[in-house]
């Protein structure tokens, strides 16, 4: 293939990565604890957690895993947010040859229940607040032991007291529960460190994890994710950030749940592989403390979604923070809208809000910006050892500038969907293709643009409509807060645009948005309806659920613009 978008690569980034360098995540995991054994690699409110004590603690719960009866290929959930037990879990699990199986916290029990049982674990570590959705659905699993751990356990006293005393008593946040047998995370690891870790086998090819994806269009499916896979695209992202990033002892911010893959890959495993102190934030919707902990925290990375930012640049004390050290901002897990990267550029002394590109089924990047270009709209250039192909429904190749579905090949693509060939066939094309469900195109540079979410498109009369562009120009009215376009069914055109807004001017009207999109779009682009919210339905990391606002008009037509 003619990969033509290398001569737009910004200097020094290689056109394709030597994977020798790293085979698995046991050797990154090791490798790194040994170099950067002083530095510190975790924070949470306060508490520091050196790589030398990662290694420690990891390694006690590997050993702890094996004499509980664990063995090489054995799944095990974690259902943790940002907290200090999540590194130290997630790394001793991968150095015994475990599949970590990623859970969200705030899994109802029916979503909790279909992923256990569709994984097969056998273990679970949970925060206590949680510990209740596990007991719920415990009798029809196939786990055989349960950890529990507390939102403070790791802090250093007296803030552990405190903030489990809060969170039990005051805030009420934990709820009955009881699970004969289970086992507190810290006195597993107590009893881990009295043993060794036996010495497993484990190959680039071995399973590392199922991470579950898809939930939001029908039942969710595990992306099988191998080490070469994470390793693959750790080396990829740090061949193209690299030269950015060569500084010792750099902090970052990471406000998105290390569960999530966008976090998991470049938060978790790329910067521990460059030695960075990662403040973790145990809640990002509480957005004061984000901005606290910023301030706090002289840092050089944050990622984050279009949420995130567009919220954080509306929090009082945003204004106050020191940006001096800042050298990437990454926007990821949906599409950066040209307003908040503008709003994000001008309030941080014009650093500039950097967007990438990629999915589950990627590991997850696959596009990332030049770190330093302005802002373009795009979501960059195809990464070292990354292929980018245009193709329309029957798998054809399109040309420059036309518009289809994005599809990836590199060595960052799952194996599949654990248990569902019928799955991973409709999205694996010959010679190693995976289509991506997003709709978009590539400039003569290589630079590629996405349009939407193949599932996303409103059909009006004939006539392709991107929600991406209707919120993005809604975005520019400076009395909108935030903006969701999706489809309406009309009995004339088959289905029209619906805008939900969250008012920032409470005095906004429905003409006022119509009249306002009106003035950049063409009229079956325009909003044909304007429905106001106090807040949008959003996934665990902020991005908007377009899907859910649709099953809204579905469900209440008469009601939705209440």
């Amino acid at each position: 293939m003619n990969r033509f978008w290398l001569k737009s690569y910004p200097a020094g980034v290689p056109a394709d990565i030597d994977a020798s360098r790293l085979r698995t995540i046991r050797e990154l995991i090791e490798t790194t604890c040994a170099a950067h054994a002083d530095r510190v690699a975790y924070v949470q409110m306060g508490t520091e957690v050196t790589y030398r004590e990662i290694d420690r603690l990891s390694r006690a719960f590997g050993a702890w895993l094996q004499l509980a009866g664990f063995k090489k290929g054995d799944r095990i959930a974690i259902m943790l947010p940002n907290t200090l037990q999540y590194p130290i879990a997630l790394f001793g699990a991968l150095r015994v040859g475990l599949v970590v199986v990623n859970t969200n916290p705030l899994y109802t029990a029916t979503e909790l229940e279909h992923q256990l049982c569709d994984s097969g674990a056998t273990a679970i570590l949970v925060l206590e607040n949680f510990a209740h959705v596990v007991q719920a659905v415990l009798p029809r699993t196939k786990l055989k032991h349960v950890l529990v751990t507390a939102a403070g356990d790791f802090l250093a006293f007296p803030k552990s007291w405190i903030v489990n005393f809060v969170v039990r008593r005051v805030r009420r946040q934990v709820k009955p529960w009881k699970i004969e047998g289970a086992t507190d995370f810290k006195a597993a690891l107590a009893k881990g460190q009295q043993g060794q870790l036996a010495p497993v086998p484990i190959n680039p090819q071995d399973l590392a994890f199922l991470q579950y994806t898809g939930g939001t269009t029908g039942v969710a499916k595990g992306a099988m994710l191998s080490h070469a896979n994470i390793c693959a695209n750790v080396l990829q992202s740090q061949a193209w950030v690299g030269q950015s990033f060569e500084t010792a002892n750099g902090v970052l911010i990471t406000p998105i749940p290390l569960y999530h893959i966008f976090a998991l890959t470049a938060n978790c495993f790329l910067f521990a592989r460059m030695g960075w102190t990662n403040i973790l934030i145990i809640n990002p919707r509480d957005f004061r403390s984000v901005i606290a902990d910023m301030k706090k925290h002289p840092f050089a990375f944050i990622s984050g979604v279009n949420t995130l930012f567009n919220a954080l640049l509306h929090t009082p004390g945003f204004e106050t923070i020191d940006f001096s050290s800042l050298k990437i901002t990454l926007g990821g897990g949906m599409a950066v809208q040209e307003a908040v990267a503008k709003r994000w550029q001008e309030a941080t002394g014009g650093h500039v809000l950097t967007q990438a590109w990629g999915l589950t089924e990627t590991s997850p990047a696959a596009c990332i910006n030049p770190p330093l270009a302005q802002f373009n709209g795009s979501i960059g250039l195809p990464i070292s050892s990354t292929e980018i192909a245009i193709k329309d429904d029957a798998g054809k190749d399109l040309g420059i500038g036309e518009v289809g579905e994005i599809c990836v090949r590199g060595p960052q693509v799952m194996l599949g969907y654990w248990n569902r060939p019928d799955e991973t066939a409709k999205v694996m094309l010959p010679e190693g293709w995976l289509r991506t469900g997003d709709i978009g195109r590539m400039d003569e540079a290589g630079f590629v643009y996405i349009e939407d979410r193949k599932k996303d498109m409103i059909l009006v009369s004939g006539f392709n409509v991107y929600p991406n562009e209707v919120e993005a120009v809604a975005a520019q009215h400076p009395g909108i807060l935030e903006a969701a376009a999706v489809a309406q069914p009309d009995e004339h055109s088959g289905e029209v645009v619906a805008l939900f807004v969250v008012r920032k001017d409470p005095a906004l009207t429905e003409r006022d948005v119509i009249e306002f999109c009106r003035k950049s779009l063409a009229g079956y682009k325009t909003p044909k309806h304007v429905y106001f919210r106090n807040e949008l339905p959003k996934s665990n990391v902020g991005k908007i659920l377009r899907k859910a606002l649709r099953e809204e008009l579905a469900k209440e037509p008469a009601r939705v613009s209440a």
